[in-house]
């Protein structure tokens, strides 16, 4: 059931804990409207953060947690657990602010995909229109925001499990795979995390979700939700769609964020002919399943964001030879799904320390060789394809695993991986 909201930040003694992007945009959106006060685990960052000594002897009203701190595993985790009902989010100060219509999107995986191309078919609808949340802009830091501006809104399990107050009048759940459990202890908390936007919204709103999900149609049988829930059918055919020449659909996980789009834009009754236009000319974001290479034989694509083997799954049922490089630190609990039938035509080649796991989780499945490091396994990539000019081959670097192992973020990975790939084409 929807909460009645009231502006209960005004006024208030608030800490806020963690200095990341959202804690910080946090603390400037509040400062001149509450008594705020900042913690962060690490080292001092600014001068209103305050030590855990004298944290301990203020009485807060509320505490706005960063998604990237886990109130089992901080330095505040004791605190934290007494005051487990103060704690609130930047969505739920974004949503008490701000009463914009907004459309939210989570899942597993596709998130950043789908909001981007929602974002880039409402600008070209000629709407003011703002792509917030996960994506990595921080909701407070919008600026000029007027009545009919609309929000994209991308959500993490992360952000969804602190909120209390955040709602949205459509919200889309693409699909769910068993992921983050190191954090959220068992997949159930992890559902029930991602259905907190389900269970937030009213009657005037609804929600969309995959109609073959498992998890996703189980949880709907627990549940007797107020908004209006569409099955949406990812392996439906639209025919006038699918003619558009665009590469980036021709993957099974792009085709099924494109068809949240093509059913979302019938209730908000868009332009056909617009969106046409906006897909044909979508180019994706960066390192997810970025193709960054297209010769006659050889295409090359950078999908550096891919955490988990369900990420990548839509990437390997391919009919051409798939080179398919993975590696780095594995989530619990995670597994790959597809069949030996899927995987005909891939060889994996797995680089890093944890090859063991990978081998255990390829075997039978796929052909693999093993790497000490991604650089050894680009190097003979390239030389099968240099033995093979006639074949022709797609290098998908989809690495199914976290990158803390060697990386900063997947970003620096994946800037990493176009480097060799210079090298090793160009001699660069």
């Amino acid at each position: 059931m929807k909460k009645k909201v009231e502006n209960i930040f005004f006024k208030k003694k608030i800490l806020i804990y963690g200095l990341g992007k959202s804690g910080l945009s946090s603390y400037k959106f509040l400062r001149n409207k509450a008594d705020v006060y900042l913690f962060d685990d690490l080292k001092k960052l600014h001068q209103k953060q305050i030590s855990k000594l004298k944290l301990s002897k203020i009485k807060f009203d509320i505490i706005i947690i960063s998604p990237g701190i886990d109130i089992l595993k901080c330095k505040l985790s004791k605190f934290l657990k007494l005051n487990k009902k103060k704690i609130y989010t930047d969505l739920d100060i974004f949503f008490t602010f701000f009463k914009n219509e907004s459309i939210t999107i989570t899942g597993t995986n596709g998130k950043s995909t789908t909001a981007k191309i929602l974002f880039e078919v409402l600008k070209d609808q000629r709407k003011d229109v703002r792509l917030i949340g996960n994506i990595g802009n921080p909701p407070l830091n919008e600026k000029k925001i007027l009545k009919n501006t609309i929000f994209v809104i991308e959500a993490s399990s992360y952000q969804l499990d602190y909120s209390q107050l955040f709602s949205s009048k459509y919200s889309i759940i693409l699909n769910i795979k068993p992921d983050h459990l190191e954090r959220h202890k068992t997949l159930k908390n992890y559902v029930d995390a991602k259905f907190k936007l389900l269970d937030s919204q009213s009657k005037d709103c609804f929600a969309y979700v995959k109609s073959n999900d498992a998890l996703i149609l189980k949880k709907l049988k627990t549940k007797k939700l107020d908004c209006k829930v569409i099955k949406v059918n990812t392996n439906k055919n639209y025919s006038d769609l699918w003619q558009i020449k665009n590469k980036y659909f021709l993957s099974e996980s792009n085709r099924e964020n494109l068809s949240f789009i093509i059913e979302l834009s019938k209730k908000l009754k868009l332009k056909n002919y617009l969106l046409q236009k906006t897909i044909k000319n979508f180019r994706g974001l960066k390192y997810r399943q970025q193709i960054i290479l297209q010769k006659k034989n050889l295409t090359i694509i950078n999908d550096s964001k891919s955490t988990s083997f369900s990420s990548s799954a839509g990437m390997l049922k391919k009919d051409s030879n798939v080179l398919w490089l993975l590696g780095g630190i594995y989530k619990k609990g995670d597994k790959l799904e597809l069949n030996k039938r899927d995987l005909k035509n891939v060889l994996a080649f797995v680089y890093g320390k944890n090859k063991k796991f990978f081998n255990k989780q390829l075997r039978s499945k796929v052909r693999v060789k093993n790497y000490k490091d991604l650089k050894n396994a680009m190097k003979n990539i390239f030389s099968i394809i240099k033995k093979n000019k006639s074949i022709d081959y797609t290098i998908l670097f989809s690495p199914s695993a976290a990158s803390f192992d060697s990386f900063k973020n997947f970003e620096e990975r994946g800037l990493y991986f176009n480097h060799l790939v210079k090298r090793y084409m160009y001699g660069k």
